[in-house]
């Protein structure tokens, strides 16, 4: 009689100092989580069906296992697995770059840290950049109407940014500040 296990779905992202993996499993129970020097061994029962799922993953880089943590919730148990080498890119999770069907980016919170100084400014800041190349726009002649809505627009952008963890490309954001400062310029319709 053999026990059929299945993978957990999983997503994960990177930062400077760990990696991090959550396993969307509702209702879990007897959650095991092993953290070893290159492997994360997870394994739970989940939902009213109690379905078994095993997830043995061999890691992109090492770890350091004593400081690698995880959290359950109703929802899905988060790992933090601390990197062996904080500030060393992961470019996949797995060692081997064959792609897993239960395993993808969490995109809500992938943020490009390399290059981060001062952290989420860099998305504010080419925004400025490309808005002072907007046909009409200049900081020194802009009306209380064209701040207004660049104030907006930046704000939102802002907003985007971060919430997405990605730059628009440069064309988008051209595109969306032509039309920012083609309303601007039209008159109310009241």
């Amino acid at each position: 009689f053999s026990v059929n296990r299945y993978p957990a779905p999983a997503k994960w992202y990177d930062r400077r100092d760990a990696v991090f993996v959550e396993f969307c499993v509702e209702d879990s129970r007897d959650v095991k989580v092993n953290f070893e020097k290159s492997k994360l061994d997870f394994s739970c029962v989940s939902g009213t069906d109690n379905v078994k799922h095993q997830n043995e993953i061999e890691l992109f880089g090492e770890i350091d296992p004593k400081e690698s943590k995880h959290r359950r919730t109703d929802r899905s148990v988060l790992c933090c697995v601390r990197k062996a080498e904080p500030g060393k890119t992961w470019l996949r999770l797995t060692k081997a770059k064959a792609k897993c069907n239960w395993l993808s980016l969490d995109f809500n919170n992938w943020k490009d840290w390399e290059n981060d100084s001062d952290e989420d400014l860099s998305g504010f800041d080419k925004f400025s950049e490309v808005s002072k190349d907007i046909k009409g726009v200049h900081e020194s002649g802009d009306s209380d109407d064209d701040r207004k809505y660049l104030h907006y627009f930046s704000s939102l952008y802002v907003v985007l940014f971060s919430n997405t963890g990605c730059l628009m490309a440069d064309e988008s954001l051209r595109s969306a500040l032509n039309l920012l400062v083609h309303f601007s310029e039209t008159p109310d319709l009241e």
